[in-house]
């Protein structure tokens, strides 16, 4: 097992050209597979100025190169000028969007499974949470685990199958019963020294789709430990896809499209910036670099 575990690692965090992917078997392996996940998971996030204002938006955090949530109505006056969300006919060599790939600010760790399962989490039991966790009632932190269950709490649309993971563990069960267990991972992964500002990116020709039919995005949420909305989503492709900066930084990110909208809210920021109606046209996102895009193992 030692073994398994050190090739593993090292076959993953040398793998430059994987666009931080990687691939989880059969049940002989779901040790490697947890810890890998949960090593990549750390290494991905990294602190940023912008804790407050992603915490009064209230639970997405999915960032600000798009929120994906298919409830989300936020509006679009607050990201003037920037391609939260685009056509899927826009992913091709050479168009060009401005875009602002930022670093993740929430560094919640998962806790153990055991510890989990010990931990309410319910709308019916805010109390017991604010008092296990010492979160003074009516403050942000507690408006932000009030929102997060929420999310977690409100009904599938159509098409949708959602369940909010609180461990690895149950991640990867949801995972593996929606999509079997030879499955990929794919996240973002942003090549910059520094923090960057909104800019013009260019699509390379590196535009490859990845998954097709049977696509699981998991976004991870603000809460007081790890916890990820993970949501199947009917008629959804994923696409890994090379951006270049005009001050020449480079993203490999992972841009989701779904192609079946009708279900939406009107009210979704997307129809807003794109001035779409739903069910009209595919939508697609870019996801944050602490989402992860999970689809079957291509041969």
């Amino acid at each position: 097992m030692d073994f398994l575990y050190a090739a593993s690692l090292h076959s993953f965090f040398n793998n430059e050209d994987s666009n931080s992917t990687f691939r989880c078997r059969p049940h002989s392996i779901r040790r490697i597979c947890i810890f890998i996940l949960y090593m990549k998971l750390q290494l991905a996030h990294a602190t940023s100025p912008s804790d407050l204002t992603i915490l009064r938006r209230g639970g997405c955090n999915t960032g600000y190169a798009g929120c994906g949530l298919p409830h989300s109505h936020e509006r679009s006056q607050n990201w003037p000028n920037t391609a939260l969300f685009f056509l899927e006919n826009d992913l091709k060599s050479g168009h060009k969007m401005n875009v602002l790939f930022t670093k993740s600010s929430n560094q919640a760790s998962f806790l153990p499974h055991d510890v989990v399962k010990s931990i309410p989490f319910s709308s019916t039991k805010m109390t017991e949470i604010l008092n296990n966790f010492a979160v003074k009632p009516g403050s942000i932190k507690a408006e932000v685990i009030k929102n997060t269950i929420k999310v977690c709490e409100e009904s599938a649309i159509k098409g949708e199958d959602k369940y909010c993971a609180t461990s690895l563990e149950s991640m990867l069960d949801f995972i593996t019963s929606k999509l079997g267990k030879d499955v990929e991972a794919f996240s973002t992964k942003v090549m910059m020294k520094k923090e960057t500002k909104k800019q013009e990116y260019t699509i390379t020709n590196r535009v490859k789709m990845v998954g097709q039919t049977k696509v699981v995005v998991c976004h991870k949420l603000n809460y007081l430990y790890a916890v990820f909305y993970c949501h199947k989503i009917e008629k959804t492709v994923a696409y890994t896809v090379l951006l270049e900066g005009a001050d020449g930084s480079r993203v490999k990110a992972v841009s989701v499209c779904h192609r079946d909208t009708s279900a939406w809210s009107p009210k979704h920021l997307a129809f807003q910036m794109l001035k779409v109606k739903p069910g009209s046209v595919p939508i697609c996102h870019f996801l944050f670099q602490d989402s992860i895009t999970w689809v079957p193992k291509q041969n």
